[in-house]
């Protein structure tokens, strides 16, 4: 058996405990969204929604990955999974969007509350509403009035019917542009697809309906328009729904 000088076994204890300290931090990636008091993230619990949202007045430097330009009379907000910024010097703060703005698809991990049998479409204390361009921001009606549970005929799990996928708008045929899902993919994944298809088909097309006459010109709209239909239909029959 070896044996160590004193002098060694400190030295050995030390490194012991030195690997063990990187060991139990290596073991916590990512846990900056688990704790309310990291970055200032705090935790939406109504609905039991339960995401993480950095609150109103939080100042970034850049904005996040994937964010969507959404262009108002008010004003430039940018949009990313849930929380909408507007610029604040060489910075971008966090702010409540304003009644009317409009987005092509819901935020990922949205909560799907009822108001008289009408589905309202929750996140970070912002309420929307389907309209035929997109989802609206409106004003947040009485929390007393809201019910979670689905009225009966709702659509499966709890959402609402088959929706109008995103890229219509009023007058253009947006009433029959429908998606099934085929693989029973849930709201949440559903707002997801929705949300890329629509960034994709934007991409490809340079039409953007959430955009006064899709961002184009006048002229182009009507065939611009085409173009950005067809290419979200592709993309969402890709991800398995039945698009008509």
């Amino acid at each position: 058996m070896s044996k160590h000088h004193p002098a060694q076994c400190t030295l050995l204890a030390a490194v012991a405990a030195l690997a063990v300290s990187f060991s139990v931090a290596d073991e916590r990636p990512g846990d900056h969204r688990e704790r309310e008091d990291h970055h200032g993230y705090v935790l939406d619990q109504r609905f039991h929604h339960n995401r993480y949202y950095p609150p109103r007045g939080f100042v970034v430097h850049a904005l996040p990955r994937g964010f969507a330009t959404i262009r108002w009379p008010g004003g430039e907000f940018f949009f990313s999974d849930g929380t909408w910024y507007s610029r604040s010097g060489p910075d971008f703060l966090v702010v409540a969007p304003p009644p009317g703005v409009t987005i092509a698809a819901l935020p990922l991990g949205y909560t799907t509350v009822w108001l008289r049998g009408r589905p309202y479409y929750y996140a970070d204390d912002v309420y929307y509403t389907q309209e035929p361009d997109g989802y609206a921001v409106v004003e947040a009606p009485s929390e007393s009035d809201i019910v979670t549970t689905p009225p009966p005929g709702a659509g499966p799990r709890g959402g609402p019917p088959p929706q109008p996928a995103a890229g219509g708008a009023p007058g253009t045929g947006a009433e029959d542009f429908y998606i099934y899902p085929k693989d029973g993919q849930s709201d949440a994944q559903q707002g997801t697809d929705r949300y890329e298809c629509h960034r994709w088909a934007s991409t490809q097309t340079g039409f953007d309906p959430t955009q006064p006459a899709g961002g184009v010109p006048p002229q182009q709209a009507s065939q611009k328009r085409a173009d950005y239909r067809r290419a979200m239909s592709a993309c969402l029959e890709a991800r398995g729904y039945t698009v008509k």
